[in-house]
């Protein structure tokens, strides 16, 4: 494959110096920016590499090693799918996506720790809670989940991937009960049920006190202006769907690993640079899988 003519770590040692004038990030988008902008370079040091048979030395700088880099950690992302190869069952696989409103997402934009906990805690009992009804099976399931905090197009868009074997464990742990095939549960059971979770857990934290407001929503602290806020989230369908299974095990643990080490956006998908903007393709949710252009200018201005 051809190296792509210009990538993040291109852009940002031109660019991000320029960006973090014009605006304020927390520490940690801080440190990942001036990772990328020190890749394979003297700040990072080096190392020394010998051939043992002719002596050859090689002198390279090190890599950042930071899983947003889409060029470094390919090979901990090798080891972390055979880690968990050994964890896979012979049985048909689903991806079942949870999404938060848009009226959620604002919240977790300032409450991440809170809300994404939340929406971890309501992935996992929804489908449990389900499932172990008889009449859907009433089987114990098993997951294994990722968060994805924007879409490909890089906007705040929190929503979690929860990979799913079809079926589960019997009430007394002897048996595996599986879904039929194609099939794991019912969508229209799933969303009203996440909802119902996710809200209840919301109210809680905003309850106790834990959830932070401000800007536009600085109003929020109060709990009838909260409550009245959340109230059309009441009745609003909740974006839950499942993919069609995958073709195997290991193709589940190799689409999951796509989104563990070099998250956000790919070199490949950087198409151009230059007056002012950064312009990449991106896969929008049209259906018939169109690919748009995005167009941004790197200062942030």
């Amino acid at each position: 494959m051809l190296r792509p003519a210009i990538g993040l770590t291109d852009i940002f040692p031109q660019h991000g110096e320029a960006y973090r004038a014009e605006h304020k990030h927390p520490r940690e988008h801080l440190r990942v920016m001036r990772l990328l902008e020190t890749w394979r370079t003297a700040t990072l040091r080096g190392h020394v590499k010998k051939c043992s048979r002719c002596d050859h030395i090689r002198i390279a700088y090190n890599s950042c090693r930071n899983r947003h880099c889409p060029k470094c950690q390919g090979s901990d992302r090798v080891k972390c799918l055979e880690s968990r190869q050994e964890e896979l069952l012979p049985v048909q696989y689903f991806d079942v996506v949870f999404t938060a409103p848009e009226q959620v997402a604002r919240i977790a934009f300032h409450n991440k720790r809170e809300v994404y906990d939340i929406l971890f805690a309501a992935t996992a009992q929804t489908p449990a809670t389900i499932a172990r009804d008889p009449t859907h099976g009433g089987a114990e399931p098993s997951f294994f989940a990722i968060l994805h905090t924007g879409g490909q197009n890089l906007l705040h868009h929190p929503h979690l991937h929860s990979v799913v074997p079809g079926g589960g464990l019997s009430p007394d742990g002897t048996e595996w009960l599986g879904c039929r095939k194609g099939f794991f549960l019912p969508v229209r059971v799933l969303s009203p049920l996440f909802r119902c979770l996710f809200l209840e857990a919301l109210e809680k934290a905003h309850q106790k006190g834990a959830l932070r407001f401000s800007g536009e929503l600085a109003d929020l602290p109060g709990e009838d202006s909260f409550l009245q806020y959340l109230a059309p989230l009441r009745k609003a369908e909740w974006v839950v769907y499942s993919k069609p299974p995958f073709g195997g095990p290991l193709q589940a643990l190799r689409y999951l690993g796509r989104h563990t080490h070099r998250v956000a956006i790919s070199h490949q998908r950087i198409l151009k640079v230059g007056e002012g903007r950064v312009t990449f393709q991106w896969k929008g949710l049209s259906p018939k899988g169109e690919t748009e252009l995005f167009g941004d200018d790197p200062s942030g201005r």
